[in-house]
């Protein structure tokens, strides 16, 4: 039986269930960019690496881009070994999987904590990546066999509204535990960052043992689907929507990836705004939070509406939120601040307006037996080109450029590169949903 608004009994408990794992996976992304300068003064101290006495700009010019190569180690664990556990999924019980990811990733974070040197930290950070990729392939394919095809672009958008506030947890959480537990039993404050998100997420891991699995296409209009077969994998790479959507998604990943891990440091560093860094992280958290929840939810419901009238509606709404973001960034790295903070809370609002329309395409195009192989490969595709190598890079131009606004240049682009693509899926995707809604 289903419920009044065709989602499958028990779909709320498990969207709330995987909206608040979603919460504590962003929430742990982001407190290492809340606390990179702490953790830069504790492996790579002054007297060792010194500063530019005029600039105060660290002589090594390198060290900005180690630092974000710990953001690139989770990823690229992450986007390697999530194709593993999307198979998988398409064969267990997905349940079990989301479970033992979200305790794994929880222990590692915990150990980041713990680590005695850079290279063991940067250990740790791979280990989180090996927890969430058994996780983050899989728990959209519950949620899309749990609501029908009309229902499903806003029921992701909670499920994404995740992103936002996750994220703006992760720097108020990270900064304001790295500040105000500093020096307590003898230790950094940013340790502290680390262990806080322990509890809750191993209690989260536990809750999934006993929830019920759904059955694969249940909510699609073919009905309760077959085991995968070889041609539903090779089908994957033939259908256009799903290919323009990652690369768009690949894009906007890249710049999502930049902002999110250096923009603290650019008001903070490079444009002197700002008592201390930890008021920086309050007021961008607060306006990701803000922005992406609004954007997030929006963009969902406005993709559900005019998708009768536009069959393309999910790329329409995600490449136009993608275009009007170009020239707002390029506003940001030239407008004084405070008034700048305006610019870049316009612009995290058109980055995050495509989250729930842009994971919806995925679902409604794929097959539900290799769904969750769909997804795993666009988080390899997305992550291996996008935010696993933007902040390294980013860094790196930062570092050599002596001029951060080199970087985010870079990530301008980005947006341009989104919306084009998105745009160009939009012919496309009234047909390839047709074909999965027919069992083809």
């Amino acid at each position: 039986m289903q419920a009044k608004d065709g989602a499958v009994p028990g779909a709320r408990t498990a969207l709330i269930l995987l909206l608040l794992i979603n919460l504590f996976n962003y929430l742990d992304r982001q407190v290492l960019a809340a606390v990179e300068t702490d953790i830069e003064e504790t492996f790579f101290s002054e007297t060792d690496y010194p500063r530019d006495p005029v600039t105060k700009k660290r002589l090594d010019s390198t060290i900005e881009g180690t630092i974000g190569s710990l953001n690139t180690a989770f990823m690229v664990t992450y986007m390697l070994i999530a194709p593993l556990f999307g198979w998988l999924a398409d064969w267990m019980r997905r349940w079990l999987l989301v479970g033992i990811g979200v305790i794994l990733w929880s222990l590692a974070s915990g150990a980041t904590g713990l680590a005695p040197t850079f290279l063991i930290l940067f250990l740790t950070r791979c280990l989180v990546g090996v927890g969430e990729a058994a996780y983050g392939p899989v728990a959209p394919t519950i949620i899309a066999d749990l609501y029908p095809v009309e229902k499903r672009g806003s029921k992701l958008a909670w499920f994404y509204v995740a992103i936002p506030v996750g994220s703006a947890l992760g720097y108020v959480v990270g900064g304001q535990v790295a500040y105000g537990m500093h020096g307590v039993h003898g230790m950094e404050g940013w340790r502290w960052a680390f262990y806080v998100v322990v509890p809750p997420g191993v209690l989260l891991g536990l809750w999934c043992f006993v929830m019920k699995e759904p059955q694969r296409g249940q909510a699609d209009a073919g009905g309760v689907s077959s085991k995968a077969t070889w041609q539903d994998y090779v089908e994957i790479l033939k259908t256009p929507s799903y290919l323009l959507d990652t690369l768009g998604m690949t894009a906007m990943t890249f710049a999502m990836g930049g902002l999110a891990f250096w923009m603290p440091r650019y008001v903070f560093e490079y444009r002197g705004w700002g008592d201390n860094k930890g008021q920086v992280n309050l007021i961008f958290g607060m306006i990701v939070v803000v922005a992406g929840l609004g954007a997030t939810l929006l963009g969902g419901w406005v993709g559900d509406k005019l998708k009768p009238r536009w069959p393309g509606s999910y790329f329409l709404v995600s490449g136009t939120a993608m275009l009007l973001g170009f020239p707002l960034v390029l506003l940001v790295l030239w407008t004084p601040f405070p008034l700048a903070w305006v610019f870049i809370f316009l612009a995290v609002f058109c980055l995050m307006f495509n989250t729930g329309p842009t994971n919806t395409i995925l679902a409604n195009v794929t097959h539900p037996s290799v769904r969750a192989s769909a997804f795993a490969l666009n988080i390899f595709i997305i992550h291996a080109l996008g935010d696993a190598v933007s902040p390294m890079i980013i860094g790196f131009i930062n570092g050599y450029a002596k001029n951060m606004n080199a970087g985010f240049l870079t990530v301008s682009f980005m947006f341009l590169a989104a919306g084009v693509l998105w745009w160009w899926g939009a012919r496309y995707l009234e047909r390839d949903t047709a074909r999965v809604a027919a069992g083809k």
